[in-house]
């Protein structure tokens, strides 16, 4: 790596590093209503999304206090006849594996950082799993995400035996109009939020016009 491009990267993880300051401050200000309605708004748009609706096995991301609730949409895939997989992390090979749930109390158990997590299983297939739902700090109108700095689902969407879809789930207050971007970060497909829907050419990181929709109750 030249100087110029360590320079580069020194300042894209500076930029990266006051934004997540800035984003963790908005969430923790929410209130325990905001956080419940906004859940619930964009739970019942990503359920409309024909990417949902096609989806046979879907991979949830286990919310953190003040993230999106995703109890919504589990119950839901369930209720939809859709198999559930959700991340398990390996910290010493520094990888997340998809291992199938089948209930959010008897399946799961709290591990490091109080992430919830499934307590044991085997490894699912990633070319079997058509949606991933993903988490992030902050998404910008391109489809690039801000995640907390561990590159665990930048990892996994890079693998090539994924090759369903990755749509981010936020709420509308965590989107900016664009995000410092390094060469390992993975846009998403899609971004819905409690406010709308967006689109993205994931490879040309650029919206796609007129996809976009919302609002909705």
């Amino acid at each position: 790596m030249s100087r110029a491009q360590r320079k580069g990267a020194r300042r894209v993880l500076g930029a990266k590093g006051l934004l997540r300051q800035r984003l963790r401050k908005t969430l923790a200000a929410m209130t325990a209503d905001e956080h419940d309605v906004g859940s619930r708004r964009a739970c019942h748009r990503l359920f409309d999304l024909s990417e949902y609706v096609r989806a046979e096995v879907v991979m949830v991301f286990l919310s953190l206090p003040t993230e999106i609730d995703t109890t919504p949409l589990v119950l839901r895939c369930w209720q939809d006849r859709k198999r559930v997989v959700a991340p398990k992390v390996s910290w010493e090979q520094r990888r997340m594996l998809p291992v199938e749930i089948q209930s959010l109390s008897d399946d799961l158990v709290a591990g490091e950082f109080g992430l919830r997590e499934p307590i044991s299983g085997v490894p699912f297939p990633l070319s079997m799993i058509d949606l991933v739902i993903v988490p992030g700090l902050g998404f910008d109108e391109y489809g690039n995400r801000l995640g907390r700095g561990r590159g665990f689902y930048d990892r996994f969407l890079a693998n090539p035996e994924f090759t369903g879809v990755a749509c981010g789930l936020a709420y509308e207050i965590q989107v900016v109009p664009n995000l410092p971007v390094g060469p390992t970060d993975r846009p998403v497909n899609l971004l819905v939020t409690d406010a709308r829907i967006r689109r993205f050419d994931a490879a040309a990181h650029q919206p796609i016009p007129g996809a976009a929709t919302g609002p909705k109750e």
